[in-house]
């Protein structure tokens, strides 16, 4: 993958399509920060329109499909009215893209964005529970199949890390910028085992090979966000 080449084309074409309906396009998430890595990690991009009609998708659609047929996940796409009302139901997404963010193209819409905290612990409360709830579903269909145990782990850690750092957030504490140190810090705050975490981590940042990620480092994993998921309603509960 060339990043800044798939990256530069993306915006090149987005310009052509739209036009002046395009305010901002937006790379946000590890691309954004300092965690991309090449093989786990995607380049996300947010755009933001005047309007988003049946024509307008139209014009865009060469453009989407040009971008995800070099293996990228499509856009979001909203449009300016959408991005103001929504910032409170989507507290922890544009939390997270306010952090981390590079404007590619338009306004930095996200610099004078106000996004409210009223529905956040709710938010992060609900998104703990659904993840844990996917986690186990995959793992009724993966059984004992090492492999696809190894690729659940890889594919959902970067999802829990998010939700970890914005559960200190919710809990009062400060929140770390690193996906590692926001899990070893809730760890230590709700008391469940970070080593699974961390051990993925590894694997991701590729200091440690796949395979050393095993059934029994799945069972803690599965346990430490099952407990932490439970912790956190009980916390947000009293």
């Amino acid at each position: 993958m060339n990043k800044e080449k798939d990256l530069s084309a993306l915006v090149e074409e987005f310009e052509r399509a739209a036009g002046s309906n395009l305010t901002s396009l937006v790379l946000y998430g590890s691309a954004a920060g300092g965690e991309f890595h090449e093989e786990h990690s995607d380049l996300n991009v947010l755009g933001v329109f005047e309007r988003l009609d049946a024509e307008a998708l139209r014009r865009l659609n060469p453009v989407v499909a040009m971008w995800t047929g070099k293996g990228h996940p499509a856009p979001l796409l909203l449009t300016l009215s959408e991005l103001n009302s929504a910032a409170g139901i989507f507290a922890i997404e544009f939390l997270d893209i306010a952090a981390r963010r590079r404007t590619l193209a338009g306004a930095d819409v996200f610099a004078s964005l106000e996004i409210p905290l009223t529905l956040h612990s709710h938010q992060v409360e609900r998104e703990l529970r659904v993840n844990v709830l996917r986690l186990r579903q995959a793992a009724l269909l993966a059984g004992a199949d090492a492999a696809k145990l190894r690729r659940l782990m890889l594919d959902s850690v970067a999802a829990f890390c998010v939700l970890f750092r914005h559960a200190l957030l919710a809990l009062g504490e400060k929140a770390p910028d690193s996906r590692r140190e926001s899990c070893v810090r809730l760890a230590a705050l709700l008391g469940f085992d970070s080593a699974p975490f961390t051990a993925v981590l590894d694997v991701r940042e590729t200091k440690q090979p796949e395979k050393w990620l095993t059934a029994e480092t799945f069972a803690a994993y599965l346990a430490a966000v099952s407990a932490g998921a439970n912790e956190f309603d009980r916390r947000m509960a009293g």
